[in-house]
């Protein structure tokens, strides 16, 4: 005998909005939570902003649990392999540095490997730290391979995530979200109807009359936030006193050289530039701060740097950096745009929406949304939202760029304390100081500190144990050993030729 379903357990659940955010909820609580009806709203005459088309490797692990393989995903999303960012001129005006998915070196008796790379360094002894990575090493010669799932030593261990179609990917999570039972309405909605005893939302009236009542609404409509906003009035956090860009212009062009195995970050005066291949095309946008450059400015700077002819116009966004002060109010969580948004510098956008899910799902709820349920999820979205934007704002906070006003007045702003911290702590010690609820890893703190020649004053005073000559000869190993392995390695190129291009 089936065990009888509660009368307070949720039925009945509405997303609003498809896209990305709307497609990878109900793809994602349709293969966890069979027995729900899930009815997903969008509005074919409403666009998405699907400019997001750089991931971080946890989207991975996401289709993964969904039974997609790589190669699968790939190929039906026109997609290319991403080892990291390479970052263009964002120390300086003519350097560049990359932030790889991976670690770096060995540690050795508990004590992180860049104590060790430090030493030699103030002896003069040692290469670049990038040298002691395999996905930078990867990355750099445009060579490509799946990582060993059983890596002889963590010198071998790097991790990939994926440039692809956003549009495509959000067609691949509607395909397996309507074959496990997701029904989808077609419709504008006029109006959200409210209960009299508790103001949690009713139902939605469609613009032909028809309504849609749910238990529980998710919000995906992206920055107009349907819901949380215009309707339940959550307000909105506004971080743009740390983060000046407020919009950005995006454009596709042709695809005229390989497509490489990284995204490529390009800083410019007033901003910086994103180029992301795909098997099929190159996105190209322009992130930038409005009151430093014109909107047609912009535009010509994003078109004067890009390679081949555009086979789109160009598409303007306006942002206001920042979160909502609560993701989830009464029965309605927002997911996607429609909680946040931070520029796309570490491709972040698509990672959040995985951990909106990840903490919905943690927390699902009954029908009378346990308010202490309410409360831990919004505890975590804001601690998780705040972490994700010190780290974008490092990336400005260490430039030692002064070139223009824009570069000039990040000089002058003042960064949150929490980010301070952890700057200090690294300065004082070499320290990485980890929160909760931190999607950027010590190693991707490492990566920025070491791109912008920020480096401890001292290291652990462990490393003084080993001989100096022994260290500098295990180093010199490591280093070959990554070299010896990477030449070997097809090109990123071949890789995508062999399995995956259409």
């Amino acid at each position: 005998m089936e065990p009888q379903v509660s009368n307070n357990q949720v039925q009945n659940v509405v997303i609003v909005g498809g896209g990305t955010a709307g497609w990878m909820t109900a793809a994602s609580l349709s293969r966890y939570y069979q027995k729900l009806n899930i009815t997903l709203v969008e509005s074919s005459d409403i666009g998405t902003v699907g400019v997001g088309e750089a991931t971080n490797a946890t989207i991975r692990r996401f289709y993964g649990a969904l039974g997609m393989k790589d190669l699968d995903v790939l190929k039906a999303t026109q997609g290319t392999c991403k080892l990291g960012i390479e970052f263009k001129n964002w120390y300086s005006t003519n350097d560049t540095f990359f932030h790889p998915f991976g670690l770096y070196g060995q540690d050795v008796q508990g004590v992180s490997f860049h104590h060790y790379w430090l030493k030699l360094k103030q002896l003069g002894l040692v290469s670049d730290f990038s040298d002691y990575s395999l996905g930078c090493t990867l990355a750099m010669n445009d060579k490509f391979t799946t990582p060993s799932p059983n890596p002889p030593s963590t010198l071998s261990i790097f991790d990939w995530a994926l440039h692809f179609d956003a549009s495509l990917f959000a067609k691949l999570m509607r395909q397996f979200a309507e074959a496990n039972g997701v029904k989808r309405i077609d419709g504008k909605i006029d109006k959200v109807e409210l209960k009299a005893e508790n103001g949690f939302i009713d139902h939605l009236v469609l613009a032909n009359g028809d309504k849609i009542e749910g238990d529980l609404f998710v919000d995906c409509s992206g920055f107009r936030g349907l819901l949380i906003e215009q309707t339940l009035e959550s307000g909105y956090e506004d971080w743009s006193e740390w983060l000046l860009c407020d919009r950005a212009v995006a454009v596709q062009s042709e695809l005229v050289s390989k497509a490489k195995p990284r995204t490529v970050s390009t800083a410019h005066q007033a901003g910086w530039q994103w180029n992301i291949p795909l098997q099929h095309r190159q996105g190209n946008g322009h992130v930038y701060a409005s009151q430093y450059i014109s909107d047609d400015e912009a535009t010509n700077v994003l078109i004067n740097n890009i390679d081949g002819p555009l086979t789109t116009e160009p598409n303007l966004f306006k942002f206001t950096p920042g979160r909502r002060k609560q993701a989830w109010v009464k029965n309605c969580v927002a997911i996607g745009l429609a909680a946040g948004f931070l520029e796309p510098l570490e491709s972040t956008s698509i990672a959040m929406i995985e951990t909106g899910i990840e903490k919905l799902r943690m927390l699902f709820p009954d029908k009378s949304m346990n308010q202490a349920c309410i409360d831990e999820f919004n505890d975590m979205t804001k601690l998780e939202w705040e972490r994700v934007r010190d780290f974008i704002v490092l990336h400005y906070h260490l430039s030692s760029r002064t070139d223009s006003a824009f570069w000039r007045q990040i000089k002058q702003t003042p960064i949150p304390e929490t980010l301070q911290h952890k700057i200090r702590m690294f300065k004082a010690r070499g320290h990485l100081v980890k929160y909760r609820w931190e999607i950027f890893q010590p190693a991707s703190w490492l990566a920025l500190y070491d791109g912008n020649k920020v480096y401890p004053e001292t290291y652990d005073p462990i490393v003084d144990s080993f001989a100096t000559d022994y260290l500098s000869n295990s180093l010199a190993e490591m280093k070959q050993s990554l070299q010896g392995a990477v030449g070997k390695i097809q090109s990123h190129h071949e890789f995508l030729r062999q399995h995956v291009m259409a």
